[in-house]
């Protein structure tokens, strides 16, 4: 019975602090996208007024809509609390900040295929960007499943642009440092996904759309 009563007792604490925990996590994690947004902002504008290379301007273009919708978006009282989640959810969002864009570096293809496979992997990012509204976020929460927009072809489409767009980019300015960068942030993704569907597959609705949806990130791979 004492050890029932302290059950109780440590529920109710919980259920009444978590909500006020959940809000100063939602908070930090907005705060972190913010500062990678300027960090990036900032580089990619700065290339871009030394060369006008329109790449580095559609890229900034493409990660301010994610800053907004983050900026709006409600707390998630589902937000990970779990280390692991916060590590791989802000290293595969760093990792790509420090590849190096520009210099003297030859293209492994002609520089309008690498900018086309670029314009493509944004298409998708900003496709499922505004598929996702304002339930953008970098850590794993359930904050509402989306099954509209490219959402019907895979259950990732956002990582699937950003890794099209990283493939662009490499091709552009190949490099032993932007492989072993883009390889790092491939490994986080691929991780990302699955510390997210152990979070979304709590929701029978999420688990209804694996079942229509087979394909994560790649259609007829994975």
């Amino acid at each position: 019975m004492h050890t029932r009563i302290m059950e109780t007792a440590t529920s109710r604490f919980w259920a009444k602090y978590t909500p006020t925990k959940s809000i100063a996590l939602d908070l930090f994690e907005r705060i972190i996208v913010i500062v990678i947004f300027c960090i990036f902002a900032s580089v990619n504008l700065g290339r871009f007024l030394l060369t006008f290379d329109m790449r580095s301007l559609m890229l900034v273009i493409s990660e301010t809509l994610p800053l907004i919708l983050v900026a709006l978006r409600p707390p998630s009282p589902t937000l990970s609390e779990k280390p692991f989640d916060w590590f791989v959810g802000l290293g595969g969002s760093a990792f790509p900040l420090l590849v190096v864009v520009g210099g003297t570096l030859n293209p492994l293809l002609p520089l309008a295929t690498c900018f086309s496979i670029i314009v493509f992997g944004l298409f998708v990012q900003i496709a499922a960007k505004v598929a996702l509204g304002r339930s953008f976020g970098l850590i794993a929460a359930n904050r509402g499943v989306k099954s509209s927009g490219p959402y019907r072809f895979v259950r990732h489409p956002m990582y699937a642009g950003y890794t099209i767009t990283h493939i662009g980019i490499f091709l552009s300015f190949p490099s032993l440092r932007n492989a072993a960068l883009y390889s790092l942030a491939l490994i986080f993704q691929l991780t990302r996904i699955m510390r997210e569907e152990r979070v979304l597959r709590q929701d029978p609705e999420y688990c209804a759309l694996a079942e229509r949806v087979r394909y994560r990130l790649v259609p007829g791979v994975f």
